[in-house]
């Protein structure tokens, strides 16, 4: 039997689909799964004699028959739970390994597991790739944004596999290209989810807009948006949500209007969020995003709350043209602040880890295939490549005319958020962040004095030099003993 050039593990939605667009690129494929029992056929079975009966693609029900069915470097794709099953597989796979051969992790891992994987795979005379895979089941089946990194002396072998099945750009260039080393593919990916939490917290705050002060209908709000998907806020999540705002059920009722308003998460914003406060970076609208979701998991309390306050307006405070207008431009600023705080969490990570990230090559990674794919990822990869040591896309020409044209509208809206009682956290989140950014002199001098007088942690003076701290004896009673000066 001809030996496959990729093996792939699990076979659930994303690894059965990418094992089809493997196939359909020229490869033969193995496949195996971890859980052989589905109901009336084994889950290889299922497929083989499914989607890819009359495909070159080969079934097995034992690990080591299929790992020996693979040409050397064997090339084994693992598309499976993140945590633990991720090792179970890898040990599994070892003892049936010869050197040289490549792991790869398409789950979405934490990218501190992806760093210890690499380094313990490699211990062993093989190599491991953690690849961010984004796309959904589309993106799977018909190319995916891939964010491949990890051992670099595999890039060369997975390359054409991996390239052959992305997205492709409208330049024609591949969504996949080699991110760094460790965990730095997993991380970006991480990253990328992160952002993708904001932009869909903005553009159902935009829905909310619409539907409670404008009153629009689902048709007339399905056909703004997909108004706005043909300028500057064109993407995939902006497409996506026209498309759900006028579909209908099996009853002919708009099926949005029966979705429960409680939102779930698997983590990835979190971890998003978590990192960024252990790297010191500010992520507030992503943040945001991530607590509203549990927020609206709390259906109960909120109905309890809502009956207490029972908050009512009763005078309209806005024009409602000049509202949809104002709902554009503060999505399209608010969405500019999420993708800006997430490239500052990249670059610091980069820096902290030694990882040397090519900020533009990744913004030109998220053009096609992936959840966040949006038109003005050209500008930001632009911007990169103009000015790699870029500190905030902020501060570049082109953005900063973008936030100026947009600001009185940004700010209209939220006035009038909160004279009508609407909750627009996302919104109102990266706002604020836009104006401390741009505020020379904030009150954090108040709060570092707070700081010395009830624990002596020092501050810095104005008419010192950076980096010199100092310490007052505020109450006359304290001593000259002080804690030391660090950052979490």
């Amino acid at each position: 039997m001809k030996e496959s050039d990729i093996g792939l593990i699990g076979l659930a939605v994303m690894g059965e689909n990418l094992a089809l667009n493997l196939e359909s690129k020229g490869w033969q494929v193995s496949v195996y799964n971890r859980t052989t029992k589905g109901t009336l056929f084994s889950v290889v079975e299922r497929l083989i004699t499914g989607r890819a009966k009359g495909k070159n693609i080969v079934g097995f029900e034992n690990i080591e028959e299929f790992v020996n069915s693979l040409s050397t470097p064997r090339k084994i794709m693992m598309m499976v739970r993140a945590g633990s099953p991720v090792d179970e597989i890898i040990e599994q796979l070892l003892p049936f390994l010869s050197s040289g051969d490549i792991l790869i992790d398409g789950g979405n891992s934490n990218y501190e597991d992806t760093t210890r994987r690499v380094k313990e795979v490699e211990e062993k005379g093989f190599y491991f790739i953690g690849a961010g895979v984004s796309g959904g089941e589309e993106g799977a089946l018909h190319g995916a944004s891939i964010m491949p990194g990890g051992s670099a002396g595999a890039w060369l072998e997975v390359r054409p596999l991996l390239q052959s099945i992305a997205a492709k750009a409208e330049d024609g260039s591949p969504c996949c290209e080699w991110i760094g080393g460790g965990g730095s593919g997993h991380f970006v990916k991480m990253i990328h989810n992160g952002i993708e939490y904001g932009d869909m917290q903005l553009i159902s705050e935009a829905y909310f807009v619409m539907k409670r002060l404008l009153e629009a209908s689902n048709e007339e709000m399905a056909d703004c948006f997909a108004v706005w998907n043909e300028g500057k806020l064109k993407s995939y999540l902006i497409e996506i949500t026209s498309n759900i705002l006028n579909y209908k059920d099996a009853k002919g009722k708009y099926l949005i209007d029966k979705i429960l308003d409680t939102a779930g998460q698997k983590g990835t914003g979190k971890w998003s969020v978590i990192n960024a406060l252990d790297l010191g970076m500010p992520l507030n609208l992503i943040a945001t995003a991530v607590f509203e979701r549990s927020l609206s998991f709390q259906k109960e309390l909120r109905v309890e709350a809502s009956r207490i306050y029972n908050r009512e307006t009763s005078t309209k405070t806005y024009v409602a043209d000049q509202l949809t207008e104002d709902i554009y431009y503060s999505l399209y600023a608010s969405k500019l602040i999420s993708y800006a705080q997430g490239f500052n969490v990249l670059r610091e990570a980069s820096e902290q880890f030694g990882w040397e990230l090519n900020l533009a090559t990744i913004a030109r990674l998220w053009r096609g295939g992936c959840i966040i794919r949006s038109a003005f990822l050209n500008d930001i990869a632009k911007a990169f490549e103009e000015d790699r040591y870029l500190a905030n896309l902020l501060l570049a020409p082109y953005f900063k005319g973008e936030i100026l044209t947009s600001l009185p509208h940004w700010k209209q809206l939220i006035v009038v958020a909160a004279k009508e009682e609407l909750p627009l956290p996302a919104f109102s989140s990266a706002l604020n962040y836009f104006y401390s950014l741009t505020t020379e002199n904030l009150p954090a001098n108040l709060v570092q004095a707070q700081r010395d007088y009830f624990g002596a942690h020092t501050f810095e003076r104005i008419d010192l030099p950076r980096g010199v701290f100092s310490h007052e004896n505020w109450t006359g009673e304290g001593g000259d003993t002080q804690s030391g000066t660090y950052n979490v």
